[in-house]
């Protein structure tokens, strides 16, 4: 088989993370843990994971996706959008990410929706 190396960075996706924390302003949701839904996506150039084949060549996701959860799980958060912000800050503090996206889900924050999310990306600006 022919040797294929990518030259574009890969895209990672953490799906679908689901952690507790109290968030929110209100007495009951600051008295209550409720549920949040994490996704993270992410690139990085994995060419030199690719080619040698071995672990500490690629970014390590496990490690992302274990200081995320000890970030938030069981912690207070105000609002969403601060809690979504320090998710990203986490993973952007991996140097070999060049962009992230995170969307935090507060299901059944609003009566009739199933859920409500906010989204921020980064991306690492060029030298």
């Amino acid at each position: 088989m022919g040797e294929v190396i990518a030259c574009k960075p890969a895209r990672v996706r953490i799906k679908n993370l689901l952690l507790r924390a109290y968030i929110g302003i209100k007495e009951e949701e600051i008295r209550n843990q409720q549920d949040v839904l994490i996704n993270v996506e992410l690139t990085y150039d994995a060419t030199e994971a690719i080619t040698r084949n071995e672990i500490e060549a690629a970014l390590n996701y496990r490690t992302i996706t274990k200081q995320v959860i000890r970030h938030v799980d069981g912690n207070r958060f105000a609002l969403l959008e601060r809690l979504t912000h320090e998710v990203l800050s986490i993973v952007m503090a991996h140097p070999a990410v060049h962009w992230a996206r995170v969307e935090i889900d507060k299901p059944h924050a609003l009566r009739y929706a199933e859920s409500v999310s906010v989204t921020l990306e980064a991306q690492r600006t060029p030298d």
